[in-house]
């Protein structure tokens, strides 16, 4: 594994992700599907095995418990998150599934890692017969499944087995980069990276979920959709998730806000959900703030004014 962590630059054309902070809530049985559509924000009805939905679980309030990537594994539906998100999520599935034929668990017995780059591409592709695309985004083969995501820096997320994923991943001639660097690129294709401190803080649109498809505003009913539809209709949200990126060259601290200039003042512009810094100083920050944040507003790392930080446009919206 390179010590070295790169920045969006300096990334390797080929490279390996492991990421033992993936985790996921797995839900199977006869009303699997029926149970988890009355729960989550995305219209699972409308998922088959090769798809992939983005979505979020929230609570009776809307607030967002966790941020998903809903995917089919073996029969099974997995909501894949960080570890840390998952378990006051798992705790609330659990709660209501009583009532359902349902199983719900997390998922312990297998394990994640993302392959990036065409050598990598056409390696998954020799192994495993077939490739996820747009159209296609997620493909099986006996025990693994392979996830397309999108974006400025195409990922194939493999999801397998702790020994299967260990052998694929030494059989790859790759470099396996810092686990982190998954941050790096969440960050900068604007996907929410919610960990403990975010649980039960926003609702859905303050985390962009309504502009990568994470919400149906049609399919009826499930848990904190009346606060949900009521920022949607009502125009109430004054939120929204962006990208920030500034240089520094000391460690950044795990406990820092982003701060906005108004006249000779500062004042607190937002709440950083999380962050990336590479070696060379380059720091990427994934923040909530507020949505009438102008684009050539001056902005810093709170209590760091030699930390100047850019509004950089996701690639999905713009913030202007």
């Amino acid at each position: 594994m390179t010590d070295a962590r790169p920045n969006l630059d300096t990334l390797p054309n080929n490279f390996i992700i492991p990421l033992p902070q993936l985790s996921a809530i797995r839900l199977r049985g006869e009303e699997q599907q029926k149970y988890l559509q009355s729960q989550v924000t995305c219209d699972v009805n409308e998922r088959n095995s090769q798809s992939l939905q983005h979505g979020a679980h929230c609570d009776a309030k809307g607030k967002v418990l966790s941020v998903f990537r809903l995917v089919e594994h073996q029969q099974a539906l997995l909501l894949i998150q960080p570890e840390e998100s998952l378990t006051l999520s798992l705790a609330e599935l659990k709660k209501f599934g009583v009532f359902a034929k349902v199983e719900i668990e997390q998922a312990t017995d297998i394990a994640f890692a993302a392959f990036v780059g065409d050598d990598n591409a056409q390696a998954l592709q020799t192994k495993l017969g077939q490739l996820p695309d747009e159209s296609t985004p997620v493909v099986h083969l006996d025990d693994v499944s392979v996830v397309y995501l999108a974006g400025n820096i195409h990922r194939y997320l493999v999801i397998t087995a702790v020994e299967t994923l260990a052998t694929l991943v030494d059989n790859t001639n790759s470099p396996v980069v810092d686990s982190d660097v998954w941050q790096l690129l969440e960050i900068s294709e604007g996907f929410p990276c919610l960990g403990t401190d975010s649980v039960q803080h926003y609702v859905p649109q303050m985390l962009n979920l309504d502009q990568i498809n994470g919400i149906s505003f049609t399919k009826g009913c499930y848990l904190g959709q009346e606060t949900v539809a009521r920022m949607q209709y009502l125009g109430k949200n004054k939120k929204m998730m962006v990208q920030l990126v500034g240089k520094y060259n000391g460690l950044l601290s795990e406990d820092i806000a982003v701060e906005k200039q108004l006249g000779e003042n500062w004042r607190s512009a937002g709440e950083v959900l999380n962050y990336y810094q590479a070696t060379d100083g380059s720091s990427y920050i994934q923040a909530v703030v507020g949505n009438d944040i102008a684009e050539q507003q001056a902005l810093r790392v709170k209590g760091m004014p030699e930390i100047e930080l850019s509004l950089v446009t996701l690639p999905y919206t713009s913030t202007s």
